[in-house]
């Protein structure tokens, strides 16, 4: 397998005559939690999808693992553990219907399912709604059932968008804690637009604003907060007006 486990050459997505995202190339190797920073609208979401391959890209390759996601999809598509951004989830099931569900979709045995539900149930504090339905639960509980099922397979890659929308406080230090524990093994690539969540988690930065990499390397690199606050304003800024 691979040790560079994402890696993205000359990636555009064109609607039209518009560029949700423009040249996109960087690679994470494993055992690194890279986050993917950069104001509301930028093309984290779109890059994201790309990289899944819930959408084509109009240009540009993505690699899995070392598996094209154009022509080895399914291969590639095994490694990844996917938490899109306002996810849809099977509301009419419980948290562990559903997970019970999808540990049978991706060919999990009956024992390994039962040991993978047990860790999901635990890691992401689903024990008080594990049989309540999905559409009963707020949106903090849903967003960790989302988690649970990027989590279910034991994937070697992890793309989260926005993990920690919704959650309050104490479910948010359980989750990032989470996500540095899982960085030590695995390859996690996070979306967020929250300085803060890339402070306190990531060791590397893509910065994107407008479909383009604007910066991509250490977050040290990117200076102290007080200077990563000022750049990201003026991108946000600029991004609205």
């Amino acid at each position: 397998m691979s040790e560079i486990m994402i890696q993205t050459d000359g990636l555009s997505k064109f609607y039209g005559p518009f560029a949700a995202v423009r040249d996109v190339t960087f690679s994470v190797p494993r055992q690194q939690v890279c986050g993917f920073l950069g104001p509301n609208g930028a093309g984290k979401s779109t890059t994201m999808k790309l990289l899944t391959g819930f959408i084509a890209p109009t240009e540009g390759t993505v690699k899995i693992a070392g598996y094209d996601m154009e022509t080895e999809r399914i291969k590639g598509s095994g490694y990844i553990g996917y938490l899109p951004e306002n996810g849809p989830l099977y509301e009419e099931m419980t948290p562990k219907g559903a997970l019970k569900y999808l540990g049978r979709a991706r060919g999990l045995n009956a024992a390994k399912r039962a040991d993978r539900m047990e860790f999901v149930a635990d890691k992401c504090d689903l024990s008080e709604v594990w049989n309540k339905p999905i559409s009963k639960l707020s949106r903090g509980f849903r967003q960790r059932v989302g988690m649970a099922q990027a989590l279910l397979h034991d994937p070697d890659v992890l793309i989260l968008d926005e993990p920690t929308s919704g959650l309050d406080p104490n479910q948010l230090v359980g989750i990032r804690q989470l996500i540095k524990e899982l960085g030590k093994s695995k390859t996690v690539l996070l979306s967020t637009h929250i300085l803060q969540e890339v402070e306190i988690l990531c060791e590397r930065v893509v910065l994107i604003d407008k479909g383009k990499i604007v910066f991509d390397g250490p977050r040290e690199e990117m200076g102290s907060r007080e200077a990563m606050e000022n750049e990201f304003h003026q991108l946000t800024k600029f991004a609205s007006a």
